[in-house]
């Protein structure tokens, strides 16, 4: 059995129609649509209560390939030599194992999320990546910003600009990209008559800047005349952009993830035809969200521990598509590698993880995994604590702590901690005090202090 693992970069599960429903998510942008997406889950074990543990980017991915939690052990940091990956164990079965990416913080020096992969392809350019010196020479730093914007924020449009300003054909952006690299080697794979693939396909977008091609910019208002804001700023939306240039941010947003979905409908179609629908384990997951100002910010921070940031897409198509279904069950990221392993007839190497297989939920044998999910930044003392009906979230000494009833309020519009502190209590008293940090290490800044060089 092959296993082929696809991980997006900040896609948020309301912006995913099979989700939704169809329904818009903001007020005077139309409904994402994504029709890939949404017939691959038609066959597919459908979860909607995937979380992740230890956020942002890279904590994430190293839960998904240790099993292991992140929170509250590791920081942002390399995989070390020591840490046992998915690729060192399917290696050691046989595995022939792929890593093809254009999440440039996986392929920064010392990283390591390569190792013990046969192959891997680095696809480089994305965001702040120090690909082409900036400025750029063909497009205008002032057209996709407005007066607000400090100097720092206008290098690092400067920086994404110089990276992509050559772009003209739909195949230069970095989802077709990363597919058709994923394409090239697949039908190796094939040719080559290899009994047992693992290949993982880490795609960037819809992570900001927001740039999608023209077919694709569908969702904002054409009669705008501002700015091409792809990079929103921190901090409160309002204090630096107008309600109108946010409305442009959040269709920038949806077009992207509609041009990512295409992309995916040929990763698709390919594996149809190659014949790997029928062989393989397909896993389909975004490592978080996004806020789009929902709660008055864009960007991913500490503070912002929202349905937008952890609700994402989780799907498993097992082969020819069994036991597809949708699930409120909750999981989270270091359960996936535990299960994949079981599948394939290795649970006793799943003896040291911490995550917990949910192969009887696949199986349709359980409807029970985990009571409740933690997320957390490693260096916030903010964490949230949720299960199928209510999340809490934590705040730091002097801040009121927030209870939503996420059920019959997905957007977490009230407060309900004082009319329902039972519950809160509840919720506070499952994780004990090891998820817990007194002291926040940093105040602000997270996501700058990873991802701006």
């Amino acid at each position: 059995m092959n296993i082929i693992v696809i991980v997006v970069d900040s896609l948020r599960q309301d912006h995913v129609s099979f989700y939704n429903g169809g329904k818009p998510v903001f007020e005077n942008i139309p409904t994402c649509k994504t029709p890939n997406i949404d017939k691959f889950a038609d066959e597919c074990v459908v979860f909607e209560n995937a979380y992740p543990c230890g956020l942002p980017t890279i904590p994430v991915r190293t839960e998904l390939m240790t099993g292991h939690y992140t929170l509250p052990y590791r920081p942002w940091s390399p995989l070390e030599s020591e840490d046992i990956t998915l690729a060192d164990i399917l290696s050691r079965e046989g595995y022939i194992c792929g890593l093809i990416s254009d999440t440039y913080h996986l392929a920064r020096p010392n990283m390591n999320f390569h190792k013990s992969f046969h192959s891997f392809t680095w696809i480089r350019g994305q965001e702040y990546d120090s690909y082409i010196p900036p400025p750029p020479l063909k497009k205008k730093v002032e057209d996709y910003v407005n007066k607000n914007y400090t100097d720092t924020w206008k290098n690092l449009v400067a920086r994404f600009l110089a990276n992509t300003e050559d772009f003209s054909r739909e195949g230069d952006w970095f989802p077709a990209k990363v597919v058709m690299e994923s394409l090239k080697w697949l039908r190796r794979s094939r040719a080559a008559r290899y009994n047992k693939i693992f290949l993982w396909i880490d795609c960037f977008d819809p992570h900001e800047p927001w740039d999608p091609p023209p077919k694709f910019d569908i969702y904002t208002d054409h009669n705008y005349e501002g700015a091409r804001l792809i990079l929103p700023m921190g901090g409160y939306a309002s204090e630096w952009a107008t309600s109108e240039e946010i409305r442009y941010i959040r269709g920038l947003y949806a077009g992207e993830v509609t041009f990512v979905d295409y992309w995916l409908g040929h990763l698709f179609k390919e594996l149809e035809d190659l014949g790997y629908y029928d062989d393989s384990v397909i896993v389909l997951t975004a490592d978080h969200g996004h806020p789009l100002a929902d709660h008055g910010k864009f960007l991913k921070g500490v503070d912002r521990l929202y349905n937008e940031l952890l609700k994402i897409p989780f799907m498993v198509r097992l082969p020819g598509g069994e036991k597809a279904r949708k699930t409120n069950v909750i999981i989270q990221f270091p359960d996936l590698l535990p299960t994949l392993l079981e599948m394939l007839g290795f649970k006793w190497d799943t003896f040291p993880i911490h995550g917990r297989s949910f192969l009887p939920v696949l199986m349709g044998e359980s409807n029970n995994h985990r009571s409740y999910a933690i997320s957390g930044y490693y260096e916030g003392v903010d964490r949230c604590i949720r299960d199928e009906e209510w999340s809490l979230i934590q705040r730091p000494e002097g801040q009121p702590d927030e209870l939503y009833n996420i059920k019959d309020d997905p957007r977490e519009s009230r407060n309900l901690i004082d009319e329902f502190p039972e519950e809160a209590k509840r919720l506070a008293k499952a994780f004990g005090s090891v998820f817990q940090r007194i002291k926040q290490r940093t105040i602000k800044g997270i996501q700058g202090r990873y991802e701006i060089p």
